[in-house]
């Protein structure tokens, strides 16, 4: 334990520091006044400290209230030394923060029982932090270690999807990477916009429930057959539902609502305004864009414009106003991702036309 000591009497310093030599593992740090302390700050480590309280420029107390301005002295227990009895000392030290006080002249049995209880607290202290440090360390490691199967859950869960349609896996990947740009521009925190990201790949888990012959069907469904397509939402949140996982639990949140429309005239459950889940509110946009901007069976790719046009132009009816406004924001990262997968896609295409 290494103890501070500043007094500006050269005696009074060096039998100081013999008595800290007495003290088990106990180092002294001896400064002859307040200003060699000052300038020694912040690097200046001790984890006790014993000030006299009369000293030129500073007193005792005014140095320990310039000491404990750093927070990493701020819970560091400190003793003063005094040979002034008066009670409004006592109490302007013990408003600083004083510990315990040593009267002069010092008396060594005294300062080495004070002292000596002082350390074994600090002591004490120090390991209970290092306990809680090392705790927080493993809880950590623990949310990251859950988090982690969590996120492969939700990836296992998605290439089963994709066996059903080969197209699923860039579309649920743009999906997620849309939906974190819009959920960063709306002013979400930042773990919400990572967990909707990961979460977001799952919007259309349940059409692994629908029948090949309607979910690969070449054209524009029937009317029977849009139908029977809506039941998707809820058996993807169905399917979802009930997990302990906060992560699934969204997916779920997103799945069954990702359909639904601010004015109320969407499916599965006719939900408006902010009775929709936020999250399924952006993901509506997110899925709604790329959709538009990528050809399909039955229509060719939109244009990015006109696609903005579209949605801009379904604020408040079939799109959360507010979260239209941060697509809008967010365009120009939008356009960065959708970019990047055309990039990817012509490269994967030529690879595979070359035989790699």
């Amino acid at each position: 334990m290494r103890i501070l000591l500043v007094d500006d009497n050269n005696t009074n310093l060096k039998l100081l520091t013999k008595l800290v030599a007495k003290l088990d593992q106990c180092e002294a740090v001896p400064f002859a006044g307040p200003d060699a302390v000052l300038s020694a700050l912040p690097d200046l480590d001790f984890d006790v400290a014993i000030i006299d309280y009369q000293m030129p420029v500073y007193n005792g107390v005014e140095l320990y209230t310039e000491i404990v301005r750093f927070e990493k002295y701020a819970d560091v227990p400190v003793i003063f030394i005094t040979a002034d009895t008066d009670m409004t000392t006592r109490m302007a030290a013990l408003n600083a923060g004083a510990i315990d006080f040593l009267t002069k002249p010092v008396n060594p049995i005294e300062f080495q029982a004070r002292v000596q209880n002082i350390v074994s607290l600090s002591r004490a202290r120090k390991q209970l932090a290092d306990q809680a440090e090392w705790l927080r360390r493993e809880v950590d490691r623990a949310v990251a270690e859950l988090r982690q199967r969590e996120q492969e859950i939700i990836h296992r869960l998605t290439l089963a999807a994709e066996y059903k349609d080969p197209h699923t896996s860039r579309h649920t990947s743009r999906v997620a990477s849309y939906s974190e740009a819009i959920a960063v521009e709306l002013g979400l925190p930042e773990q919400l916009c990572n967990d909707i990201r990961l979460a977001a790949p799952m919007h259309d888990i349940g059409k692994a429930a629908m029948p090949d012959t309607l979910l690969l069907k070449q054209g524009r469904l029937t009317e029977a057959e849009y139908r029977q397509m809506q039941a998707h939402a809820q058996i993807g949140g169905n399917i979802l539902a009930q997990s302990h996982s906060s992560l699934l639990q969204l997916a779920s949140e997103i799945a069954v609502s990702h359909h639904e429309r601010w004015d109320g005239q969407g499916y599965p459950n006719r939900l408006s305004g902010e009775a929709i889940p936020i999250a399924g509110r952006i993901v509506c946009i997110a899925d709604n864009f790329d959709a538009l901007t990528t050809e399909r069976p039955y229509k060719s790719a939109w244009s990015f414009d006109r696609t903005v046009e579209h949605i801009r132009g379904r604020a408040g009816s079939q799109f959360d106003p507010q979260c239209v406004a941060a697509f809008e924001r967010a365009l120009p990262k939008i356009y960065e991702i959708m970019q990047q997968d055309r990039e990817e896609q012509a490269l994967s295409a030529i690879a595979s036309a070359s035989g790699f």
